[in-house]
């Protein structure tokens, strides 16, 4: 394979714009890409490291156990911990939607795990958030009405009853 083509610095602002627009049309494997081209150049670029954190949650559904890793091993380079903690919670909340979307033995009770993880650091960062951001009280709702919606869910992973093998 070819080495990769680094991208100028004076290109950034215009390259970040394509991966949300990648994002946006549900292409999130090529923002993850441009988002990766960005940080070889700036390394500490926040937007292009939400971005990429977002990239990698939105492609969740193709598959859940490296994405999450993938995801989480961002989040110590992004500089406020307000931050942190904020997509610390999408990044559970999201692969609690995805495994809901995979309807498999179980899958609600690990779903729950997932969006109590979620709700928990949604509270963490609403505890130091910026005056007059309420996004993660908007998300710590949703996660909320999604538990109420379906009642399967509303057991934890270590409470759900399994059959037994007898």
């Amino acid at each position: 394979m070819s080495e990769l083509k680094p991208i100028t610095a004076a290109g950034i602002p215009a390259a970040l714009q394509k991966a949300e627009r990648y994002r946006l049309i549900n292409d999130p494997s090529s923002a993850e890409s441009i988002c990766l081209d960005v940080l070889a150049v700036d390394a500490a670029n926040q937007q292009a490291l939400v971005m990429l954190l977002l990239s990698i949650t939105d492609q969740f559904a193709e598959g859940m156990g490296a994405g999450v890793s993938r995801a989480r091993a961002v989040l110590p380079r992004l500089t406020d911990e307000y931050k942190r903690l904020y997509y610390g919670g999408m990044i559970c909340e999201r692969r609690a939607k995805a495994q809901l979307r995979h309807d498999s033995p179980g899958a609600a009770a690990i779903a729950h795990d997932w969006f109590a993880q979620a709700m928990t650091l949604y509270e963490q960062a609403e505890a130091i958030r910026p005056a007059g951001n309420d996004e993660t009280i908007l998300r710590w709702n949703t996660c909320q009405r999604i538990l109420a919606r379906h009642p399967a869910v509303a057991t934890s992973a270590d409470e759900a009853w399994e059959p037994s093998l007898e």
